[in-house]
């Protein structure tokens, strides 16, 4: 018995970083990712680019600089991690084998390879994950730059940016929409996001129906009627929309998609019918959050409907 127990801590123990827990609001779409972006559904969207400047270039002089120490990876802790574990259930196993008459039993055995097959698992799904790139002793990177020697020192040479996909994207959609423009999307973005947090709160998606696709209006209007069911109201006060921005723009199997990145805050809290006691969150405290919202249309000059959500 005292084998086992110690078996499902040393477990529980190496288990622990990796089954770490995530705040969940409870705004539209319950804060979670859900609808369909297309190829793009399992994808991260982009992110919006940096609004800080960039510094101005200065003529350098060739300087030596000592590469970054190189720090473990996932696989390099998990490797450490299960190898602590084997060895730890190992001399435990020994240990209370000795006082106990008996060695690892077979429920030790189950549990430590389980956790050898799961670390396995999560660190093939890390190195999939993983970008490909040019590899540097710090991991990966891009090839450096050339350089050439000219009369005032060592300078790089910047080689052409080509267009980004999100200007092939917008490229792609205006050639049968040529007025499309992203800036007054995010705008008209902006106003669907408005009212969709409004039907939210009125645990009724009837009223937006036609700025969803059936898909979407399905999902929200199944959460709807479980607050329903639970006789909760989601409060949705006082929204700020800090930034709205088009980020990804594609064109696939018949169809435009825009994606817009926002970022907002609002008083998000939960009470029941009355209204009179707050069941979740906070009626003072905003809450701040980035969600990317997708929108889909057959292509052509028609009108968009929102498609996804997706927390950043």
């Amino acid at each position: 018995m005292r084998r086992t127990l110690a078996t499902i801590i040393l477990v529980a123990l190496a288990l622990s970083p990796l089954l770490s827990v995530t705040e969940a609001w409870a705004r539209a779409g319950g804060g979670s990712s859900s609808g369909s972006r297309g190829s793009r559904s399992y994808s991260s969207p982009s992110r919006p680019p940096s609004s800080s400047p960039s510094s101005p270039s200065q003529p350098a002089t060739p300087a030596y600089q000592q590469p970054a120490p190189t720090r473990p990876g996932w696989g390099g802790m998990m490797g450490g991690m299960l190898g602590g574990l084997l060895l730890g259930g190992l001399l435990g196993g020994l240990f209370f084998g000795h006082a106990g008459g008996g060695g690892i039993g077979l429920l030790e055995i189950l549990i430590i390879g389980g956790l050898a097959w799961f670390a396995f698992s999560y660190m093939r799904r890390q190195q999939a994950a993983a970008p490909s790139g040019y590899a540097t002793p710090g991991g990966y990177g891009s090839a450096p730059a050339p350089r050439y020697e000219g009369a005032g020192g060592t300078a790089t040479m910047e080689a052409p940016a080509g267009p980004s996909d999100l200007e092939r994207g917008l490229g792609h959609i205006r050639q049968m929409d040529p007025g499309f423009d992203p800036r007054a999307f995010a705008e008209t973005a902006s106003d669907v996001f408005f009212k969709v947090q409004g039907a939210w709160t009125a645990r009724s998606m009837a009223g937006v129906s036609a700025l969803l696709t059936p898909e979407m209006a399905a999902l929200l209007q199944r959460d709807c009627d479980r607050l329903k069911a639970d006789g909760k109201v989601n409060r949705l006060e006082n929204i700020a929309v800090r930034e709205a921005l088009v980020t990804e723009a594609w064109q696939e199997s018949g169809q435009d998609f825009v994606t817009v990145h926002f970022l907002a805050s609002l008083l998000d809290y939960t009470t029941d019918e009355s209204g009179a006691r707050v069941l979740e969150g906070s009626r003072t405290e905003p809450v701040k959050f980035e969600e990317y919202w997708t929108f889909a249309r057959p292509v052509g000059p028609s009108a968009f409907r929102l498609s996804a959500i997706q927390q950043a």
